[in-house]
């Protein structure tokens, strides 16, 4: 990959500037960011705002990437949009990701939008979305480490690239961060003469329509994204804002689905940071002690022996799966890395074989909800097979 600003910004002056007026919300950070910038829509619906949306990766349809008013482009319209978009493409070598975020932009352009949620994906000096040329509002989910191949092997490195989107005077929103990543936003707002607005997670009198406690830290930033919005010329009230977080959805997130009739969660948590807030979740329905059975599909490339020893419990059970189509950790290799956990490791080939395996005896006899995790991709091929459904 070519990861430069140059080509899409070229790219998008061939298109006309598609949006250059339209005021953005830019969505950055390692985990959160979608679910930010889903309630961020939500809101702006409840308002009565015209808006656009785009996020990434996709559970089961590449139209769920690009949304306005909660409406996701259709098929054949997303397919005539990037093929009308081919002759820029080529000519400037555009990315897949680059693609897509210039066929949501004309979309939006044809759709008279007073806002737009740009949920960056890799990174954020280089993304796509930051060469959309007006972005009043920075909003930053979690911090931490991965990508690391692409970002940096540090914290400092990684908030580097991710606070690399905040422009001259825009006004930046966080939840309490690291450290060191604290002082890597601090420095780089102060340096772009944007301001900074630190927010506390909301209150438990704040209906979410996102399950999790975590929920409550990117509700705030949310929040406190759609009150600035009133100083950008908007009208957005508190009531309204409460609605929309209220009925905001977002699928594979600390979801429970069924299999047979089972209960299962998802979650596509696939890093360290992630990892520590699924054990937090943990505790909200489990008691101490109590197993917990675990079905893990983890990419190659990801940091699957900090998450394992982060995840499992003295009790737990953790069977590893391939996440299909993807290069995947084994169990064999992360006993030989974790070998304290290499007692708690199973192998399986599929999903159904664990759930198969889990549920075959005792059908009556009640069983600790399994939680199935590591990888979004994972999740989407269950739900696009038709492997788990809604309740």
């Amino acid at each position: 990959m070519d990861l430069s600003l140059e080509r899409m910004q070229t790219a998008l002056n061939d298109l006309a500037n598609p949006c250059a007026d339209v005021p953005a919300v830019q969505v950055v950070g390692t985990n959160g960011k979608g679910s930010i910038a889903c309630m961020i829509h939500s809101g702006l619906t409840a308002a009565g705002l015209r808006s656009g949306l785009t996020t990434s990766p996709h559970l089961t349809s590449w139209c769920e990437r690009i949304c306005v008013n909660q409406q996701q482009i259709e098929l054949a319209q997303l397919r005539q949009r990037l093929k009308q978009l081919q002759p820029v493409a080529w000519d400037h070598n555009l990315t897949p990701f680059e693609q897509l975020i210039s066929a949501a932009l004309v979309h939006f352009e044809a759709n008279a939008l007073d806002w737009l949620v740009l949920e960056a994906g890799l990174g954020g000096r280089l993304d796509a979305t930051t060469a959309h040329p007006y972005r009043p509002l920075i909003a930053i989910g979690s911090i931490g480490m991965d990508h690391c191949e692409h970002l940096g092997h540090s914290l400092t490195a990684i908030s580097g690239e991710k606070a690399a989107v905040i422009g001259p005077g825009a006004h930046v929103i966080s939840a309490p961060q690291h450290e060191a990543v604290t002082k890597v936003l601090e420095a780089r707002s102060q340096e772009m003469g944007a301001t900074l607005e630190w927010v506390e997670p909301l209150p438990d009198e704040w209906e979410l329509g996102l399950p999790g406690h975590l929920q409550r830290r990117n509700g705030a930033v949310a929040r406190a994204a759609l009150r600035r919005m009133n100083a950008l010329g908007n009208s957005i009230t508190e009531e309204q804002i409460q609605r929309g977080l209220a009925q905001a959805r977002w699928p594979g997130r600390l979801q429970t689905l069924h299999w047979n009739h089972q209960f299962v969660r998802v979650d596509g948590a696939h890093n360290p940071d992630a990892a520590e807030q699924l054990a937090l979740e943990r505790r909200c329905w489990n008691q101490s002690g109590q197993q917990q059975i675990w079905i893990l599909g983890i990419q190659a490339h990801k940091q699957a022996p900090e998450m394992l020893r982060i995840l499992l419990e003295p009790n737990d059970e953790a069977w590893i799966v391939p996440v299909p189509g993807h290069g995947s950790w084994t169990a064999d290799q992360l006993s030989e890395i974790c070998p304290t956990h290499a007692h708690q490791l199973k192998s399986a080939s599929s999903i159904e074989d664990v759930l198969l395996s889990l549920f075959k005896n005792d059908a009556d006899k009640p069983k600790p909800t399994p939680v199935i995790a590591g990888s979004l991709y994972l999740i989407g091929s269950l739900l696009a097979e038709g492997v788990l459904k809604e309740p």
